[in-house]
């Protein structure tokens, strides 16, 4: 793959607490009015936003931190004198003023504030015609994503669409920014390619725009669209792997599941990425954190080969040949299986794990959206034959489920178990009306828990044009 990284530095966008969104200023910075001259600077410019996605803002902590531990099915990991201000999400005890709350924030605006200099900037330069507007797509599937993942966190948030002349305005509603997802990612599937080249694999794709949309019209209960827009993703050559393991691999980085992917290739100028490190087996292979739960592990059904491929246990003998050996004897003895990277496979002139991709969007989710939405519709025969063939790949037998109330259950249990460690859970009960009943004993509050707050730093740099999200 060519080296999707910026050679110099483009402002990244931040939340400060001082009065107002700043630029931060860096020593051999080269601004964005000096730059953009020409069509390697395009390129480089967008390859900056593809990096953010395997950063430690978008792939570590403060992403495990709002999509992971929150959840019934990821705990903090680790011993457990290790980091115990991350009980702060699995308690619901967070505040305005917490650390992963804001990094997360700040670490999405970051990314937005990439797309929205390609955006802006790309179309005055001189350059291939075609690939300037491939480009131009290419931030805007990428800017989508990350205001989904705002909308998701954080509820209604400011909308820019471009670089604007200020940064203090107030937030836009849930409903403004779905809109402005779905155009940005509709006019980016109109554009971007099926498949790129050898050398160009993690680059998104139409496929990766539409998988996107129907997600996005899932969670805004648009059943129509999620179903038809899922429909055309599955017209478009993508198929389940059909070994469970071999998709989570190295080998099976960018098989026909891969939707949306991010390449992590681990290089010695660059690094990598932290994404498997903070998750892998604790002082054997990572630091042991967001490990999989007593509830999880319960809720696979008997004869599921997902569970014990999900779940790497301290003492087995992995199918590749590790023995799973600890350093910590405090430690919980579970890991994230998904993200283990073989002894064999790993690069060590980077941290643990780091050419193991982060896998976004999955061919199996796409077959579950169009279940969730058929079913939604009344199309029970769609949902039970696209559920069913998830678990045919489990090993399972075909749901036993036939009423709309009762297929909907059952797809909702099949996105816990299929989809688990991947950042789907948390936002899935939120989404689905669960969250109030599976976590109250964690700590959730119903009409509060749903969002996270807007920092505290934030909301003074919007001089009161923000209004916090209620309960904090």
């Amino acid at each position: 793959m060519k080296k999707i990284f910026l050679s110099i530095a483009l402002f990244s966008l931040v939340i400060s607490c001082k009065d107002d969104y700043l630029d931060i200023k860096q020593e051999g910075v080269t601004e964005a009015d000096s730059f953009f001259k020409t069509q390697d600077d395009a390129m480089q410019a967008t390859n900056a936003i593809y990096v953010f996605l395997r950063s430690w803002e978008n792939s570590a902590f403060p992403y495990q931190f709002v999509f992971g531990v929150p959840a019934d099915d990821v705990v903090k990991g680790s011993n457990p004198g290790d980091a115990s201000f991350i009980n702060a999400y699995d308690q619901f005890t967070y505040t305005v003023s917490d650390d992963g709350v804001r990094g997360y924030w700040i670490g999405q605006w970051q990314a937005v504030n990439r797309c929205n200099q390609v955006i802006t900037n790309v179309p005055k330069i001189d350059m291939d015609a075609t690939l300037k507007t491939r480009l131009i797509a290419e931030a805007k599937m990428l800017r989508a994503y990350f205001y989904f993942n705002l909308l998701r966190i954080y509820g209604g948030v400011p909308i820019f669409d471009g670089i604007p002349s200020t940064y203090t305005v107030p937030r836009n509603s849930a409903e403004e920014v779905y809109n402005f997802i779905i155009s940005d990612l509709t006019s980016a599937a109109e554009i971007l390619p099926q498949t790129y080249a050898a050398a160009d694999l993690g680059r998104v794709t139409k496929g990766a725009a539409l998988g996107l949309l129907s997600k996005v019209y899932l969670y805004k209960k648009d059943w129509q669209k999620a179903y038809d827009t899922s429909n055309q993703v599955m017209s478009m050559g993508y198929d389940l792997d059909p070994d469970f393991n071999h998709l989570f691999r190295i080998a099976g980085e960018f098989g026909k599941e891969s939707v949306f992917e991010v390449n992590c290739d681990c290089s010695t100028q660059f690094g990598g990425s932290q994404y498997a490190e903070v998750q892998g087996v604790r002082n054997q292979f990572g630091w042991g954190f967001f490990t999989p739960s007593q509830a999880l592990e319960n809720a696979f059904e008997s004869g599921d080969i997902r569970k014990e491929l999900t779940i790497l246990r301290n003492g087995e003998t992995t199918p590749e040949g590790d023995l799973i050996a600890m350093g910590d004897p405090n430690s919980v003895t579970t890991f994230n299986q998904k993200v283990y990277v073989p002894k064999a496979l790993n690069n060590s002139a980077c941290a643990y794990g780091s050419k193991q991709n982060i896998r976004i969007l999955r061919f199996a989710e796409i077959l579950l959206i169009n279940a969730e939405a058929a079913n939604e519709l009344g199309n029970t025969a769609t949902a039970i034959a696209n559920l069913n063939k998830v678990r045919t790949r489990a090993q399972l037998g075909g749901t036993t489920a036939s009423t709309q109330a009762a297929l909907r259950t059952a797809i909702w249990h099949e996105r816990r178990v299929e989809l688990a460690m991947e950042g789907d859970r948390f936002v899935d009960l939120v989404r689905t009306g669960q969250a109030a009943t599976v976590l109250s004993s964690y700590g959730f509050k119903a009409g509060k828990n749903e969002l996270f707050p807007i920092p505290l730093d934030a909301m003074n740099a919007s001089l009161g044009l923000f209004t916090q999200n209620p309960g904090y």
